[in-house]
């Protein structure tokens, strides 16, 4: 493969080819980085224009396994529906790249983006989009503006930029960043917290399992939230490699670029008569609208005007005064906010909206809580499993498969916005709203080899579900008494601006995202950040601007964990239902009588109490688990019993030793005999009698008494004859 431009940016290498593949699409680019190759295209349909007021682009990341030396897993050998990191990655590259794209441009676009190879340290994420980037701007549609991204991240306290996959792993942050030379388009954070696993040698015994699994695994999270004044420098130090890289692909893929295509764009003129008569006649009816905060409402409304009008103006176009009206509104709603610093419900600008929070309203689940915050609605219902509940994966960088015990699922069905529309498959938004809701969560909570999986059913929606999935998904952990290192709210930010003012607003409305300019979810504790969100519908956002929607953020998530905190009091757990937990210390000496002789002594109390039974040996650290807390506080009193009972007085035996003893055991080849002070020895079948024995049974039976001798020792064991 012959390479075109070489680019060295921070901490990697990447080689472009143009013009070598994929010759039919409108643009293709061919990248290597490290022994990562990645080809990106883009493919215009020049026969159609979608006339609806919305960019019809769709945007692929596809993973081939043998980019990796790899087979598919399961019955199929080929590759089937895209996996969870293969479609939050297409989301990113959209929402990145869209920006870009020449207003009223209404041809239906296809980005691919496929893995051909890949090695383990290498960030697919970003070099995903780097392809992408280049397939656009050296395409002959009317773009000519480079898009990137870098990801930060801080090991050891040092801020690395790009780092390695492995590097990843021992990092405490991840932010992902992609804008131009001049602006920050979109942003996902994620606080990695430390993650610390420990492997002992201990047993960990489950009845639904194989009771010989001797392996045990504890997994801890501690809360390193990110502060605001923390975030704001490392957001600095990124945006100046985005400008440094951005600034070298413009100058190197310029003479790549093909000629542009001739193509006409939607025209989107609005009718100024309609206008003028809206606002005049209308304007009140407007406003009432608005004061509808729900979607269905707000629709209904503006429809019913539209007909009320169109009563006396029968000569006008719907669409025109559709589009009038919306001129209208979008207009009352941003003026409003600038000049009265007042919003469309009355509220103040960094004012939230009422919230309630009702927990375990769902008697048969593990845990439930019920979130409202004004017209946003969230059950978020929790199941407790074991660690054979994990959810299998594997990453194409990954070595081997991997195991996620803490899971976020988030629905969204249509009912939530009045919307008459089947429940279908996960979709791409459901999928990014529940793993920033995972993101947001996990740092803080402290799982000890257990699984939990969090779903949320969005009831009703008026801005930011995904934001009351994480509030609700921390009370749901809490109403399962699963312990957590600190309170996690989530807030959506949004901005309006008219070039010169610009106003921030907090916990946005449907109305306020979809007529303003900025969709910016933060989420975290009173200290810091644990997850951000943001997209840019202005092209761009200056860091002071962030700065101060960072801080008005923090105040924000303040007044809601308060709420919360005061909610947390309230829990009444699910005794009866909810999995229960218990960690007690016994002397290790004491472990051998617990487990019993091949295991039979535990196996004995899980099947009784019905719990799953882990201990440690080294500091006799004993954990168990169960379905209720009476069967878990019976393996306790059951385990105490045998380590508080007094032992038998030990007796030191030597060969020539006679005794009584009882028979413990029958076997084919003989008896086993349990000897005073607890030890067994074997009385051979050819021992019994004088005689010869067919039967063992015919002579013995188990819990006679008899008189042995001690015959020989043999290691531990003790071979013994009738005396």
């Amino acid at each position: 493969m012959k390479y075109d431009v070489n680019v060295k940016v921070e901490n990697r290498i990447e080689e472009y080819s143009f013009g070598s593949v994929a010759k039919q699409a409108n643009g293709a680019a061919w990248i290597k980085s490290g022994d990562t190759v990645i080809l990106a295209t883009v493919v215009i349909d020049e026969t159609e224009i979608v006339k609806d007021d919305f960019l019809p682009l769709t945007v692929q990341y596809i993973e081939k396994t043998y980019a990796s030396g790899k087979i598919p897993g399961g019955f199929f050998k080929r590759e089937t529906k895209p996996s969870d990191f293969e479609t939050l990655t297409s989301r990113i590259v959209d929402r990145s790249l869209r920006p870009l794209f020449p207003k009223g441009f209404g041809y239906p676009t296809q980005i691919t983006i496929m893995v051909f190879s890949a090695d383990s340290d290498s960030d697919l994420q970003v070099l995903a989009l780097n392809a992408a980037s280049a397939a656009l701007f050296v395409s002959d549609i009317n773009i000519s503006t480079s898009v990137s991204a870098v990801r930060a991240a801080k090991i050891d306290g040092e801020l690395v930029l790009n780092p390695t996959n492995s590097q990843l792993k021992e990092s405490t942050l991840d932010l992902y960043l992609s804008g131009t030379k001049d602006d920050i388009l979109m942003i996902e954070m994620r606080s990695l917290g430390s993650k610390d696993i420990e492997l002992e040698d201990a047993y960990m015994l489950d009845p639904m399992v194989d009771p010989t699994l001797s392996a045990n695994t504890i997994t801890t999270y501690n809360d390193n939230a990110v502060s605001e004044e923390e975030l704001i420098k490392v957001l600095e130090k990124t945006q100046k490699v985005l400008f440094e890289c951005n600034s070298k692909y413009e100058v190197e893929f310029a003479e790549f670029k093909k000629e542009e295509l001739d193509l006409a764009y939607k025209a989107h003129t609005l009718n100024d008569e309609m206008i003028s008569y809206v606002k005049e006649n209308h304007f009140d009816d407007i406003k009432d609208a608005m004061n509808q905060m729900a979607k269905s409402e707000r629709s209904t409304a503006l429809r019913q005007l539209r007909k009320k009008i169109l009563l006396s103006k029968e000569e006008w176009d719907e669409v025109e005064l559709k589009d009038a009206i919306e001129k209208v509104k979008k207009e009352q709603v941003r003026t409003q906010i600038l000049n009265e610093k007042v919003r469309a419900d009355g509220r103040a600008l960094n004012e939230v909206r009422p919230i309630t929070i009702s927990t375990n309203v769902l008697p048969r689940a593990h845990a439930s809580c019920l979130f409202t915050r004004g017209q946003t609605q969230a059950l978020v219902v929790l199941t407790l499993g074991g660690p054979k509940d994990a959810q299998m994966f594997e990453n194409l960088t990954d070595e081997g498969t991997q195991n996620e015990n803490f899971m976020v699922h988030y629905n969204f069905p249509g009912f939530s916005v009045g919307e008459a529309s089947p429940i279908m498959g996960t979709k791409r938004r459901e999928l990014g709203h529940g793993n920033l809701a995972k993101r947001a969560l996990e740092p803080v909570v402290e799982l000890d080899g257990q699984t939990v999986r969090l779903v949320s059913e969005i009831l009703e929606s008026n801005g930011s579900s995904s934001m009351a999935t994480v509030c609700g998904g921390y009370m749901a952990l809490r109403a399962a008494d699963i312990e957590t290192t600190n309170t996690i709210a989530g807030i959506a930010m949004g901005m309006v601006s008219d070039g010169e003012n610009y106003a921030i607003l907090s916990d946005i409305m449907g109305l306020e995202d979809h007529d303003g300019d900025m969709d910016f979810k933060v989420t975290g504790s009173k200290d810091g950040i644990t997850a951000m969100q943001m997209d840019i519908k202005l092209g761009g956002i200056s860091l002071n601007i962030l700065k101060e929607a960072l801080f008005q953020a923090k105040e924000g998530r303040a007044h809601i964990i308060d709420i919360m905190e005061e909610a947390e009091k309230e829990i009444e757990f699910n005794d009866g239902v909810l999995p229960s937990t218990d960690l007690f210390h016994i002397d290790p000496g004491f472990i051998g009588e617990i487990i019993g002789q091949a295991g039979k002594t535990i196996r004995e109390i899980i099947e009784k109490f019905e719990v799953a039974i882990d201990i440690d040996k080294k500091d006799g650290k004993v954990k168990i688990t169960g379905k209720n807390k009476s069967g878990v506080a019976g393996a306790r009193e059951h385990i105490e019993k045998i380590v508080n009972a007094p032992k038998a007085k030990k007796i030191e035996y030597k060969v020539g030793d006679v005794c009584e003893g009882t028979v413990k055991k029958i076997v084919d080849f003989g008896a086993f005999i349990e000897l005073p002070g607890g030890t067994d020895g074997l009385l051979h079948i050819s021992k019994i009698s004088d005689q010869r024995v067919e039967k063992v049974s015919d002579v013995l039976s188990e819990g006679e008494k008899i008189r042995v001798e001690i015959l020989e020792f043999k290691g531990n064991k003790i071979s013994l004859g009738r005396a």
